[in-house]
C-alpha cells in the first residue's frame, strides 16, 4: 500500500521549512508527496471574466514556477512527487481536491508556522472550516528552537 502526503500551500505562500520536514517525512515513511497550491478567487457577482482570465493566467505562471522550484528537491531525494494549482474558494477546492484521489495519510499546512487565525463563525480561516472533515490528520510544522 502507498502511502500519500499533502502539502497544501495558500496564496503563494511557502514555508520552506515545511519543505524540509515533508521531505524527511516522506522518506520515513516511504511515502509519494502532493504539493497543492490553492489561490482564493471569488467568481461571485458582477464579474467580467477578461481580468479575472489574465488573473488567473499570472496565478498560473507564478505558481507553476513556484511548484517547480519545491517539486526539484523532492525529486532529487527520490521521492514520488507531483504539484497541483487549485484557484477559487479555497475550502471547496480542498474538498474536491481530496475526494478526487485516494486518501493521504497526513495533510502538511505549507503555508506558516501555524495555522491561520483560529477565530469564531464566518471570520474563522477556511482550513479551519475543513478540519473535521478531513480523514487524516493535519499538521503544522513547528519553528526550531535555536540552541
Amino acid at each position: 500500500m502507498f502511502r500519500n502526503i499533502l502539502l497544501v500551500f495558500e496564496k503563494e505562500e511557502i514555508l520552506p521549512e515545511a519543505l524540509v520536514y515533508v521531505r524527511e517525512f516522506a522518506l520515513r515513511i516511504d511515502a509519494r508527496v502532493t504539493l497543492l497550491m490553492i489561490v482564493p478567487m471569488s467568481f461571485e457577482g458582477r464579474t467580467v471574466i477578461g481580468p479575472k482570465r489574465n488573473t488567473i493566467r499570472n496565478i498560473e505562471i507564478r505558481s507553476g514556477k513556484l511548484l517547480s522550484d519545491c517539486l526539484q528537491t523532492f525529486i532529487q531525494e527520490g521521492i514520488e512527487v507531483n504539484s497541483a494549482l487549485k484557484i477559487g474558494d479555497p475550502a471547496q477546492e480542498l474538498m474536491k481536491f481530496l475526494a478526487d484521489r485516494p486518501p493521504f495519510q497526513s495533510i502538511v499546512w505549507g503555508s506558516g508556522h501555524e495555522l491561520p487565525d483560529k477565530g469564531r463563525g464566518a471570520q474563522r480561516h477556511w482550513i479551519s472550516r475543513v478540519v473535521g472533515s478531513l480523514e487524516c490528520p493535519l499538521l503544522t510544522v513547528s519553528k526550531r528552537e535555536e540552541q
